[in-house]
């Protein structure tokens, strides 16, 4: 199975312009990203509509391909330089990962995890979720910018949500953790090309449109959504106060390894 990752990133930010270029442990964000992903799969990419950005990859000697700035979500983003990357150099491959390029503490397992769901020929799609913990507290289950996801007998997706799912009735919210395990979406997707070809043709859907969840129009168009459980959290750099976390995590984890 010839798997290819493409790391989508973008200059301008809300919350933090400029982040894939931030330095993290003296690195831009976006090569540890890369670093990290391109020996887990046979091709890592960045994909940039950015010339800064491009040109930083360039140098630390990553492949990047520029792509349009007007996409409206990075799955978009993603297809143009899936196609790009094939069209040049005449090959296929059987899995795209899709991996946030804000995201530098990405987990081998994470990826093998995605990778494995594509061994069930009625994947169209894979992702992964975590379970919230008693110790997560009520607040963090509630917390509608992380959205919640509740799975069938066959590990596949039935629907995803910034509200607490299920509802557990009759039961108070404050023992809703006890009661049941719920699980919290991480947003790295894999796909099939054809699958990433067909959700890029799609046009948004009221479910969609509601949660802004991008990921509800494919459920909505009957795709099939493979989920694995699994227990590391990702470290996402989303704000300058998310990088001094990093900074520390980063500084946590060569101190573990001994390398300070």
């Amino acid at each position: 199975m010839k798997v290819i990752a493409i790391i989508p990133a973008r200059y301008a930010s809300t919350r933090f312009p400029g982040k894939p270029l931030a330095l993290l442990g003296g690195k831009p964000v976006i090569q540890r990203v890369y670093e990290k992903v391109s020996p887990l799969v046979d091709m890592a990419v960045v994909a940039t509509d950015d010339n800064r950005i491009y040109d930083i990859v360039e140098k630390f000697n990553g492949r990047v391909v520029m792509t349009s700035p007007d996409h409206k979500s990075g799955t978009d983003r993603v297809y143009e330089a899936y196609r790009k990357v094939t069209e040049a150099l005449g090959v296929e491959y059987d899995v795209v990962i899709n991996v946030q390029g804000d995201e530098p503490f990405i987990a081998a397992q994470q990826i093998q995890a995605v990778k494995d769901c594509f061994m069930d020929a009625q994947t169209d799609i894979a992702t992964l979720v975590k379970p919230f913990h008693p110790e997560d507290g009520l607040p963090a289950l509630q917390n509608p910018n992380s959205p919640k996801v509740v799975l069938g007998t066959r590990n596949q997706a039935l629907y995803f949500s910034r509200s607490v799912i299920p509802y557990l009735r009759g039961i108070e919210p404050e023992k809703w953790l006890q009661s049941h395990t719920f699980y919290k979406h991480i947003g790295l997707y894999a796909y099939r090309p054809e699958a990433l070809a067909r959700i890029t043709a799609m046009e948004q859907t009221p479910l969609e449109k509601s949660e802004s969840l991008e990921q509800l129009r494919w459920l909505e168009n009957g795709m099939h959504i493979t989920v694995r459980v699994v227990d590391i959290e990702t470290v996402g750099i989303d704000t300058p106060e998310d990088l001094e976390r990093a900074e520390k995590f980063l500084l946590e984890i060569k101190k573990a390894k001994g390398s300070l």
